[in-house]
């Protein structure tokens, strides 16, 4: 069984069809969710963490991974080593959701082994991963992962990717039992 990387450039549509995967799955998710939080008045983008199963999405200190606009970032890589290792480590029976894997975490060596260790394992994993970034070492190794699969997406294309990819999430239903 090959894991599942969507990639694609920003609006591409990844998160969407991340979301409609998701909605067919019946056993438990884990793992993360990045998302923009604010859009400040200087233009900046608060970028926070959360569980995947977490609704209410409250942005706080401990979540955010960093602040950045189109050509300045802060990055808090903190964050990604404790919450974001934390969140990869738990391991029940189910997927592995990670979405989305991109250029800010580059530098967190803990949280970068931690994804490489779970793309090396058994338990299927569904992430998006962000195109470009080009010569960015972690992102080569996650798009070439010799257990995963990458597929891209665009927003003409998504709609035959998911019925493309459907069954295979289906398949990690019959196989997990669920």
């Amino acid at each position: 069984m090959k894991h599942i990387l969507i990639c694609g450039k920003r609006n591409a549509g990844k998160t969407e069809l991340l979301d409609r995967l998701l909605a067919s799955c019946r056993m438990p998710l884990y793992g993360f969710r990045s998302c923009i939080t604010a859009t400040r008045e200087d233009g900046f983008h608060e970028i926070h963490m959360f569980p995947i199963c977490d609704t209410e999405r409250r942005p706080t200190d401990e979540n955010r991974i960093g602040i950045c606009n189109r050509s300045e970032r802060e990055i808090n890589l903190r964050v990604f080593e404790t919450l974001g290792v934390r969140l990869l480590e738990a391991r029940p029976d189910g997927i592995l959701v990670m979405d989305e894997l991109g250029f800010m975490e580059a530098e967190a060596k803990a949280f970068c082994k931690a994804v490489l260790h779970c793309l090396d394992g058994d338990i299927p994993v569904l992430a998006t991963v962000r195109a470009g970034d080009l010569g960015s070492s972690f992102l080569d190794r996650v798009r070439t992962h010799p257990k995963a699969e990458l597929y891209n997406v665009s927003p003409e294309r998504a709609d035959d990717l998911y019925n493309r990819l459907y069954p295979i999430v289906e398949g990690w239903n019959e196989v997990l039992k669920c």
